[in-house]
């Protein structure tokens, strides 16, 4: 009886570890390969995340900047890159889209690495 409740709770306990970070609802499955890409690399410094808005009359996806002069990526809901409205050397992104933080809406998290 001592070991079956030990497996038990070894079981569980393994369960709990193996759990995923959750993903919005509805997201399309580019995106959720861009996260299994992302997992599959170092912690981002900061730790990535990826934003769901509405821009321009249309649902996009931005996987803000990280470390060293990396730019951000703003993509549409087939991931197709639109643009990187920061990041890069000068910190502006590549201009194509410098409206996109004023006019953005609808802000909802899709993804946030939970790695250390």
């Amino acid at each position: 009886m001592k070991a079956t409740i030990c497996l038990i709770s070894l079981g569980m306990s393994l369960l709990v570890g193996c759990q995923t970070e959750p993903v919005l609802s509805g997201t399309p499955q580019c995106i959720k390969d861009w996260i299994t890409q992302i997992k599959n690399e170092s912690v981002w410094s900061p730790p990535a995340s990826i934003y769901r808005y509405s821009y321009q009359g249309k649902t996009v996806y931005y996987i803000p900047q990280h470390c060293c002069d990396i730019p951000s990526i703003l993509m549409d809901e087939n991931c197709t890159i639109i643009c990187s409205p920061d990041g890069g050397i000068d910190g502006g992104g590549d201009g194509k889209c410098a409206d996109f933080f004023a006019e953005r809406k609808n802000e909802k998290l899709v993804w946030q690495d939970t790695r250390k």
